[in-house]
């Protein structure tokens, strides 16, 4: 946990206590308080969400290399290799993973782990499903890997690929926190396939 996460739940708590105030105070028959109240507290949080914005947008974008481990705290993967087929007019892409465990004491998942191709275009390709294979958020013990692949069928003609994951609900609080490599405007992090 960083610094910045620390701030970004400082600030949610301010949140939620400045809202409840404003709450407080219009049903005490204060409403001119209460909309000071508000329109500070939208004040702060515009200050706040252009600077989360302006930081994502000025970061650099980290591309890894095959090999190259990509951690998210103390779960890792990384791309051993990538194999391409030609199925015309489709190209398979098998990109073989390790995932692995740099914890010493605690077992651990990456629950709600995802993973996906982009090109130079920005479009997406998910795995073809198979439910043979090992799933991204098997559980690891203490120091634990476990190999996978994936295969991707993309369109012949896609260059400039790349693999990027995550994991994690539907809720993101890495894209409010100043930078973060999900915040706002900040370009994702990827494995270079090609």
């Amino acid at each position: 946990m960083t610094i910045f996460d620390l701030l970004l739940l400082f600030l949610l708590l301010a949140a939620l206590i400045t809202l409840l105030t404003a709450a407080v105070s219009a049903l005490l028959g204060k409403g001119a308080q209460s909309l000071r109240l508000l329109r500070n507290l939208a004040i702060c949080a515009g200050v706040y969400l252009a600077t989360v914005a302006l930081v994502g947008l000025t970061s650099p974008q980290r591309i890894l290399r095959v090999g190259e481990p990509w951690c998210f705290d103390d779960w890792c993967l990384s791309v051993e290799a990538v194999n391409h087929t030609p199925a015309p007019p489709l190209v398979a892409y098998t990109v073989s993973l390790r995932l692995f465990s740099r914890a010493r004491r605690v077992f651990q998942r990456a629950k709600g782990a995802w993973i996906y191709i982009v090109d130079r275009d920005g479009h997406r390709y998910s795995p073809v499903p198979d439910p043979s294979a090992t799933p991204l958020d098997v559980m690891l013990g203490p120091g634990d890997s476990v190999t996978t692949s994936r295969v991707f069928r993309l369109p012949a003609g896609a260059a400039g690929l790349g693999l990027t994951t995550g994991h994690g609900g539907p809720v993101n609080l890495g894209a409010l926190a100043i930078g973060d490599e999900s915040s706002l405007l900040h370009k994702p992090t990827y494995i270079r396939l090609e």
